[in-house]
């Protein structure tokens, strides 16, 4: 809210602001002292009023850029300044987008920032993370990626973010408009570089260090950071990537991003010469037209939207033909779960059941890899004998889709320096639950912020999901410091290497190993990997 001098809330805030403001940079007295609950932030456009939660200063719903309504496919404006003291107690808007989160608002470019103080030149390092959802879908206000249990392990500033996303935030319009949609198809990826630069301009005033930010992410949050290291605005906002389960190798060409832009216009009705009309179509309208099917996909899915090479904001194919030169000096963490795709295909109880003579068929349109499946399964059999078809079929499925690209970052950042750690996790609950979906997609994310007791967290709370959780989120919180993540917890974790492969292997108890998995990497190999949906 913006106050006015009749506003109860700045009234609240005139009582109590001058005393939080001038307690926020001692902690203790929080933790000792329950009865004072608020804190008090200036930002460039002005004062912000959060929360003390368990010793933690929160702040939730921070804008970092303008309302983007009328900005449609264009660089945002910075936010408006306001009088008074903002409330910043509740997460803000999702980005417009289907499903859970939807339908969200164009009014969207908020974060949130977890700090153990203000203002007291700590200089602590600064952990950024990029939610998930591929380019599509996700917030960064999931209880998941709650800040508090790693500031309070870790003496560590957390910020999340949302930012614009699907057709608002990567719809390819340069070539069927005029100057004005020059950044469209990256638009979403440009939020994020507004939002690094609004953490490098206040990380002191949250008690962080901004030469040292670090950015992390899962999935398509993953995927965001890969595209970020190849983005030339983005250079020096951030000094270290950790990613979890998602690469970006090749981005969308220009050429095919303006097809299914093309493919878009045409499901909302217009012709190229009324593109401008898009400006002023209702949210709703440019929701529902993104679930047109996407011509490049063999099964059944809606268009794509991810960045795109225009030569300009990301003028190279994130990890193609190498690592991005740019990047080279920031150590980075690449990371992916053993069980992927139980996650996407664990739903189907059919999957769970399925004969040799099933497997074929189902391979050939969910590996994403132009194999043979006839070749896939003689060699899934040779490897593991005691393999059932649904075994086969959610291994090769993970091996040709998420880990795939891991493997193709892993070798270029390989040849480029020894500065790049892989993981792989094995590790999921002993439940019955746990036994079906075992180390799926997703489940490393409660691990990493130490969230085992969040609503929401798959891991359970066991003394054992605790004991793997500290060693994850140790070996990041290594990371955040000094760029290497070992630690007193887990065995000495070697850089990736072309020679070993050597990799993390985060279980009950974390061991390393080279090459886990060599036969299933090799077997992919054989068919040239394009990232889904930027041919």
């Amino acid at each position: 809210m913006t106050d006015t001098p009749t506003d109860p809330g700045r009234r609240h805030w005139l009582r109590v602001g001058a005393g939080a403001a001038a307690l926020t940079a001692l902690p203790g007295v929080f933790a000792a002292d329950p009865a004072p609950r608020t804190t008090v932030a200036r930002v460039r456009s002005g004062r912000i009023g959060g929360s003390i939660e368990q010793g933690v200063h929160v702040f939730r719903g921070i804008p970092y850029g303008a309302d983007t309504t009328l900005r449609r496919w264009q660089p945002a404006l910075r936010e408006t300044a306001w009088r008074g003291v903002r409330d910043a107690f509740e997460y803000g808007p999702s980005a417009p987008q289907r499903g859970s989160e939807g339908p969200g608002s164009e009014d969207c470019l908020r974060l949130n920032v977890w700090t153990p103080a203000l203002r007291d030149g700590a200089k602590r390092p600064v952990l950024v993370y990029i939610h998930g959802g591929g380019f599509n879908t996700g917030s960064g206000s999931d209880p998941l990626y709650d800040g508090g249990a790693l500031c309070r392990s870790g003496d560590v500033v957390v910020v999340t973010v949302n930012h614009r996303l699907n057709a608002f935030g990567y719809l390819h319009l340069r070539d069927l408009g005029d100057g004005s949609f020059a950044h469209a198809g990256n638009v979403g990826q440009l939020d994020l570089v507004q939002a690094l630069e609004w953490v490098k301009t206040h990380a002191a005033e949250f008690g962080g260090d901004s030469a040292n930010v670090t950015v992390f992410g899962q999935s398509g949050g993953g995927a965001k950071i890969a595209t970020l290291m190849a983005m030339p605005a983005a250079r020096g906002l951030f000094h270290r990537a950790w990613t979890m389960s998602g690469q970006q190798v090749t981005a969308a060409g220009p050429r095919a991003a303006t097809q299914r832009a093309q493919i878009y216009l045409d499901a909302l009705g217009l012709q190229p010469a009324e593109i401008v009309r898009l400006r002023t179509l209702p949210m709703q309208a440019l929701l529902d037209a993104q679930t047109v099917r996407d011509p490049s996909r063999v099964e059944e899915s809606a268009l794509y939207f991810g960045p795109v090479v225009d030569t300009v904001n990301l003028p190279r194919h994130p990890f193609w033909p190498d690592a991005p030169p740019q990047s080279a000096d920031i150590p980075m963490v690449i990371g992916n779960t053993r069980d992927e795709t139980r996650a996407f295909l664990g739903n189907d109880p059919h999957n769970f059941t399925m004969h040799w003579d099933d497997l074929p068929a189902n391979l050939r349109t969910q590996q994403f890899v132009d194999l043979d499946p006839a070749v896939v399964v003689a060699e899934y059999r040779r490897l593991y004998p005691d393999y059932t078809p649904s075994e086969v079929f959610f291994a090769a499925t993970t091996a040709g889709r998420s880990w795939r690209g891991a493997v193709e970052e892993l070798e270029v950042r390989a040849a480029q320096g020894t500065n790049t750690w892989a993981y792989q996790l094995d590790w999921y609950p002993r439940t019955e639950e746990g036994a079906r979906m075992r180390a799926f997609h997703t489940l490393d994310i409660p691990l990493v912020f130490g969230n085992t007791g969040v609503t929401g967290a798959k891991t359970g709370d066991t003394v054992e999901a605790r004991a793997v959780a500290e060693t994850m989120r140790d070996a990041l919180l290594a990371f955040v410091r000094s760029g290497d993540p070992n630690h007193a917890g887990m065995p000495i974790w070697a850089p990736y290497s072309m020679a070993a492969r050597e990799t993390m292997v985060f279980d009950a108890a974390a061991r390393l190993e080279n090459d886990p998995r060599g036969g299933e990497r090799m077997l992919y190999q054989q068919a040239p990997f394009i990232q889904r949906g930027t041919q």
